[in-house]
């Protein structure tokens, strides 16, 4: 799979349509990931979903270079006012992009969010070699293990076969882990949708309360049977909520 500062997916049947959702996907997710949000949204949203940059030589500080990515993306594919939706790092890169522009943004959707704690997948790879190792490893992030097909297991099995790619993967993962938003979060004003896996093992319900508690305009909603990807687990509950929260702000 090829990654670049300018690969995207857009859902986008009517150029009339001028609701902006942007999709961020986690350290180890791919486009794929927002599948069941982009069949549900395209119709009525411009949907987009950018592939982040995680191996394009990445040094210093990897998550603000992230966070120019996203704001070079919304300038080119003029974006007004989007709804963030992110997961995992995802998440952690709108939350920057908010703190950093907080008049840009129309809402936010956090789920599984990195910018407090984080057990995460990617901090070290001890038996990179042993596909069973891996296999076992990405089915530990879902509470639904069917969500974890061949082509999953596949895909972050063939990325840390490549030492500069796994390199990056644990280079980030620890910038996540060092930087702690605490002190910043009551500073991000715009309404917040937290939904959240109830077995999540990576950010735990813990990690989805003290978001809660710091975010003054935060709402939460936990999802039973589900980890660490809900829109990928229970993508029908994940939508209802996502779907009562834009049209929250947007008219139907």
């Amino acid at each position: 799979m090829q990654l670049s500062f300018t690969s995207t997916i857009s859902v986008q049947q009517d150029l009339t349509k001028d609701r902006p959702i942007v999709l961020l996907h986690g350290l180890l997710g791919q486009l794929s990931n927002w599948k069941h949000v982009k069949e549900r949204f395209g119709y009525k949203y411009r949907v987009f979903a950018p592939e982040l940059p995680l191996f394009n030589g990445l040094r210093g500080n990897n998550l603000e270079r992230l966070v120019q990515f996203l704001e070079n993306y919304i300038v080119q594919n003029q974006i007004d006012q989007p709804v963030l939706v992110g997961n995992s790092l995802g998440g952690h890169i709108a939350l920057l992009y908010t703190l950093k522009h907080p008049k840009k943004v129309a809402k936010l959707v956090l789920t599984g969010s990195s910018g407090l704690y984080e057990n995460t997948f990617g901090g070290t790879f001890p038996r990179v070699k042993d596909y069973s190792y891996i296999k076992g490893k990405v089915e530990d992030v879902f509470e639904r293990k069917e969500v974890v097909d061949e082509a999953l297991v596949n895909h972050i099995f063939e990325i840390v076969q490549q030492k500069s790619k796994a390199l990056a993967i644990i280079g980030l993962a620890r910038d996540t882990q060092k930087q702690n938003l605490k002190n910043q979060l009551p500073h991000i004003k715009v309404p917040t949708l937290l939904l959240w896996g109830l077995q999540d093992v990576v950010t735990p319900p813990a990690v989805a309360e003290q978001f809660k508690e710091l975010l003054p305009q935060a709402k939460l909603h936990y999802l039973n049977n589900c980890g660490h990807a809900p829109m990928m687990e229970q993508p029908e509950l994940f939508n209802l909520h996502l779907s009562n929260f834009l049209a929250s702000n947007y008219a139907c």
